[in-house]
């Protein structure tokens, strides 16, 4: 067994990525197979622990990483509902959502980078590391490596060690797992806007990979008061919806989700983050696991030629990279200040307000005027209203 005291002789490594998520580990993979030496260090005991994350992937994920069929249930439209509990159902001809067995998939990505040759250090906590020369020494593990990638989530132990870039407006969420319930149209993601109870977000019902996840997020007020989900009035409000009062309850999370943008600074010398630590986050949507894909695998190719091939300093190039999400931020900023719900009920479904759901949930993919179910959709019963 390698010895952890600073004293005993260090392991070395190309890069260490700081956290087994789906950025880190889609980046370790990355690193790996263009021939690093590669190791992820995390602190949970193994790949599937303590999920975080409802694990909603939109289609553009599966182009990034391509995730078993197995492990997801797909999705095609999505039934929006006002305050009064009214509803409108949203299409996008070809487009879908992916609900997943979120814990599955990380042991997946976890096999798969180590199927590349990272190694895989759970149970390892970071806390603190510094540079020297051109190495970073982790201290505690007694770790040497050329590069240390910080992938370790909205309150990045690396970005606080390196006084990096940190998250400072979150969305704090709830999320209750259920058996599989009959009462949850199956075609649709289910999404609640209602000002009194998530205001600055939604709630949500999806019918998931062989279970029900119900989950609610508020966003921090503008006007410095701080929210916090009120679950159990969220369970009474979607009742007459779907009566999951009955259903057994096999899992619970909770946690916050970025929600203000690319942090910065992004990097310094032989550091950088990316993923949540870095602020991948969507503003509007608080999606993100289609960006820890696209831009994980893109810094792992970046640091890999920035060590084999001279290139690019992967900070600087990643910095040009990464998305800012100006409009989206904005639209975050307005959405947080919570219109009331009279308004909401008023004006959430005329035509141009359905366009912008319509883009927000499918950008420009057709015009969701069709209110029929897609081909591929499963017939369901409808609900009694």
């Amino acid at each position: 067994m390698h010895c952890s005291n600073d004293n005993c002789d260090p392991l070395h490594f190309d890069l260490v990525v700081v956290g087994a998520s789906f950025a880190g580990l889609v980046a370790a993979r990355t690193a790996a197979h263009r021939g690093l030496k590669v190791a992820v260090l995390d602190a949970k005991k193994e790949p599937g622990a303590r999920v975080r994350t409802t694990g909603i992937l939109v289609k553009e994920a599966v182009a990034e990483c391509d995730i078993p069929a197995a492990l997801t249930r797909k999705i095609p439209g999505v039934r929006l509902y006002a305050p009064n509990h009214h509803y409108t159902d949203l299409y996008a001809p070809g487009y879908y959502f992916l609900a997943t067995d979120t814990p599955a998939i990380m042991r997946w990505l976890a096999s798969e980078a180590r199927r590349a040759g990272a190694t895989l250090m759970f149970g390892a906590r970071f806390e603190n590391a510094t540079l020297a020369g051109d190495l970073v020494h982790i201290h505690g593990l007694n770790i040497k490596t050329r590069y240390l990638l910080g992938a370790d989530g909205a309150k990045s132990q690396v970005a606080k060690c390196f006084s990096l870039g940190r998250n400072r407006e979150f969305l704090v969420g709830m999320e209750t797992e259920f058996e599989e319930s009959p009462t949850v149209d199956p075609d649709f993601l289910h999404c609640f806007v209602d000002a009194q109870l998530a205001p600055g977000y939604l709630g949500w019902v999806v019918p998931g990979a062989g279970l029900t996840q119900v989950g609610l997020a508020v966003s921090d007020s503008p006007f410095g008061a701080r929210r916090k989900p009120d679950f159990t009035k969220f369970l009474e409000r979607i009742d007459s919806h779907f009566a999951l009062w009955n259903c057994e309850v096999k899992a619970k999370r909770s946690g916050p989700i970025p929600c203000g943008g690319l942090v910065s600074p992004l990097s310094t010398r032989r550091v950088l983050l990316t993923g949540d630590a870095a602020g991948l986050v969507s503003p509007l949507t608080a999606g993100g696991i289609r960006l820890a894909f696209q831009y994980g695998r893109r810094a792992g190719a970046a640091i890999s030629e920035y060590l084999q091939d001279g290139g690019a300093d992967p900070g600087a190039l990643m910095a040009r990279d990464y998305p800012r999400f100006g409009l989206k931020t904005w639209m975050r900023r307005a959405w947080s200040a919570a219109p009331p719900n009279a308004l909401l009920n008023a004006t959430l479904f005329t035509p141009p307000m359905r366009a912008l759901a319509q883009w927000i949930y499918f950008q420009k993919r057709g015009n969701g005027r069709n209110s029929q179910r897609p081909k591929n959709a499963n017939a369901y019963p409808s609900l009694p209203q």
